[in-house]
């Protein structure tokens, strides 16, 4: 969440203009209104506070004196009794203010895009040229019942719609995606492999910014309170939730497969077709925890980390800067990573990675020693699909087919694929 200290300033016109860009109306009145009760109950809750440990001073020396203490026990429990209200009141308006402010998005980067929706996000650069078929390429769905190898009927007999069986060699190439990942992340990339919990409590969701905002979009197991993880940024990042780290343990890099889980909220129509769009998904994800002055650094060499999971795979996509009307709810700045679909002839999104900064740290409480201060400080938090493995099985099945509908195994997978050339 954002610092309260920037709603106790006298002109909010600012902070409102800047979060407008996101499409977001700060509720400036309701804000003022509060804040000014606030500092109302603030000064009275500590006037009364002084009272009474002067009041209780003055009883320990008429005691000291042998005087009589009753009246000032009296006048003392009366001062009490003001406090508590005072400070019952305080409370509860600095619990209205948070409450508001945890649904306030995050502040977007000065070098973000001014925009109203994905039409004004911008191209910041390609990478390899889609290539030209001399047939009409078949989209994953037909390739993998050409193969029997991928199943959406069975799937919606176990669960519903939006869930795949996959089999043989296709769930092969899906799993050896994830090994190549973690392998190329871990091994080259300076990230340290994690395993976490698929369920999480709500403190975790509210932490990265979910919750309370983004309830509808997740599967909540009531009888327990836990809920399924939309995203493995959730355990992954919550590793240092009340926690303060010492310099020599920052930056901070982890990478963990899971499986994710999402509702779809609101998806109703769209990509019904295929596994662009499920409830369950598989991702490889990057976290990292660094100082406030080299996360803008950091956004680049994770984007670039995700970057070369593509590049490895010979996979065409593009770069794209999220406009302030696009970005995530907790991020402040977001570059899409967007891989060619042939079927589509069209980029679609495979990984996302963001720049946070103090926003879900805040809330957190995670925080580090910064060498020039005796005080912790809020550290900055990054994540990014490193990447998305059901889509890019799709990439990789509708960009190496060929007219016969075999798929190539691309070079790097290969050794995964028990040195395999082809899936038949």
């Amino acid at each position: 969440m954002l610092d309260t200290q920037l709603f106790r300033q006298y002109d909010l016109t600012p902070l409102a203009a800047q979060l407008a860009t996101r499409g977001y109306q700060l509720p400036v009145t309701q804000i003022q209104t509060l804040e000014a009760s606030r500092k109302r109950w603030q000064h009275s809750t500590q006037t009364l506070q002084a009272a009474r440990n002067a009041r209780s001073k003055s009883i320990g020396l008429a005691k000291a004196k042998g005087e009589d203490i009753q009246p000032l026990l009296v006048a003392v429990a009366d001062l009490g009794a003001k406090v508590t209200h005072a400070e019952n009141q305080l409370a509860d308006i600095q619990n209205q203010l948070n409450n508001l402010v945890m649904g306030i998005p995050n502040l977007p980067d000065e070098s973000v895009p001014i925009g109203q929706n994905a039409d004004d996000n911008v191209v910041v650069r390609h990478w390899g040229q889609p290539r030209v078929f001399d047939f009409a390429p078949a989209d994953h769905v037909d390739l993998g019942a050409k193969h029997q190898h991928m199943d959406f009927e069975v799937a919606a007999k176990l669960t519903s719609a939006r869930f795949v069986v996959l089999k043989g060699q296709l769930a092969r190439l899906h799993r050896a995606l994830i090994q190549f990942m973690l392998d190329t992340h871990s091994q080259q990339h300076g990230y340290t492999e994690v395993y976490v919990p698929y369920l999480v409590n709500a403190d975790s969701l509210r932490g990265t910014g979910q919750l309370p905002k983004f309830a509808a979009d997740l599967f909540h197991i009531a009888s327990q309170d836990f809920y399924l993880i939309p995203t493995a940024e959730v355990p992954v990042t919550n590793l240092y939730r009340d926690c303060i780290l010492d310099l020599a343990a920052v930056p901070a890099k982890f990478v963990a497969h899971t499986p994710c889980f999402r509702s779809e909220a609101g998806s109703h129509g769209k990509d019904t077709r295929g596994m662009i769009r499920q409830h369950q998904f598989e991702k490889v994800e990057l976290v990292q925890f660094v100082e406030p002055d080299k996360s803008a650094q950091a956004l680049e060499e994770l984007t670039a980390h995700a970057e070369a999971i593509l590049q490895r795979l010979d996979l065409p996509y593009r770069v794209v800067s999220l406009c302030t009307g696009d970005i995530g709810f907790s991020s402040s700045k977001t570059y899409d990573l967007e891989v060619w679909i042939p079927a589509q002839q069209k980029y679609r999104e495979i990984s996302s990675c963001s720049n946070f900064k103090d926003f879900q740290a805040r809330r957190m409480k995670a925080r580090y020693r910064p060498l020039d201060s005796k005080k912790p400080a809020l550290l900055h938090t990054l994540n990014g699909s490193g990447l998305a493995v059901g889509r890019t099985l799709v990439a990789i099945m509708e960009n190496y087919q060929d007219d016969e509908g075999r798929i190539a195994i691309p070079a790097a997978l290969q050794s995964y694929m028990g040195n395999q050339s082809h899936i038949m």
